[in-house]
């Protein structure tokens, strides 16, 4: 049987490209045994198979071109096993955000299922909220281009990734505002979070406690006349307000173009 096959034969049995085999050669990464100097055509061995395989398998692990070019030039096993526990490390750096992300996606369905089988909108209710961890931006917003940048900046200054935050993000309205009817203007914006590792000076809590609450259809805009609803029912019950009210938008026009799917939930703490 030949021991010499050419860069196309080499490339079909080992399910790469004539373009990657070339590419290896150049950084000195696998070189052809043997060049015709006539026509300028590579060939390979039998024993180069399985440095290629190695190539293929490090590859698959996540190593890098110059990390694996460093391990076969040198070839020893405690440089590969330190290889291993590197790759090891990135590998469950990456399974604990996967796990972050799939945790997020999953708060986000049970969101919106939640959301989708309320009927009573327009109706007070207390409830007992358990404390929910936060990421909070305290800043003055009043317009949507203020909430989208302070948003962008909340994202920043936590290191957080905006790509699931869909429904997981909530303004709050001051005490004070509240008390005087005036709902045009926030005083903060803030993520819920449900990673207990983030660490950051914006990370804080929404306290446990009653909060009289309010669903309905629609978005921020059309908060006013049900922010005075909560505020009738918690004064016709006798109730206190205890502290900034909190309106989070779960369907709006990015998640569907049929008005009639949105919901904004307002919640306002109190106490008997």
């Amino acid at each position: 049987m030949k021991n010499r096959f050419s860069i196309g034969e080499m490339a079909k049995l080992h399910n790469t490209t004539i373009k990657t085999l070339r590419y290896y050669d150049e950084i000195g990464l696998l070189k052809p045994i043997q060049i015709d100097h006539n026509n300028g055509y590579r060939y390979y061995s039998t024993e180069q198979f399985e440095q290629l395989n190695t190539i293929h398998y490090l590859k698959e692990l996540g190593f890098s071109l110059k990390e694996i070019g460093v391990h076969l030039e040198h070839r020893d096993i405690d440089g590969f096993l330190d290889l291993l526990k590197k790759q090891k490390e990135l590998t469950e750096q990456k399974i604990k955000e996967l796990e972050r992300i799939n945790r997020r996606f999953q708060n986000r369905i049970d969101d919106i299922n939640l959301a989708r089988g309320i009927d009573e909108m327009g109706v007070v209710v207390v409830k007992d909220v358990k404390e929910r961890r936060i990421v909070r931006l305290m800043e003055k917003i009043s317009s949507e281009p203020e909430l989208e940048v302070s948003l962008r900046q909340l994202e920043n200054l936590s290191n957080m990734s905006s790509s699931i935050f869909i429904g997981g993000v909530g303004l709050t309205v001051q005490i004070d505002h509240i008390k005087n009817h005036k709902f045009d203007e926030y005083n903060s914006i803030f993520i819920l979070t449900e990673e207990e590792d983030i660490q950051s000076e914006w990370v804080t809590t929404l306290p446990e406690g009653k909060y009289a609450c309010i669903y309905y259809r629609g978005n921020h805009h059309e908060s006013p006349a049900f922010y005075q609803n909560l505020l009738t029912y918690i004064q016709e019950n006798n109730l206190q307000i205890m502290g900034d009210s909190i309106e989070r938008t779960i369907i709006d026009h990015y998640i569907s173009k049929n008005k009639e799917d949105y919901l904004t939930e307002l919640q306002i703490p109190v106490t008997y």
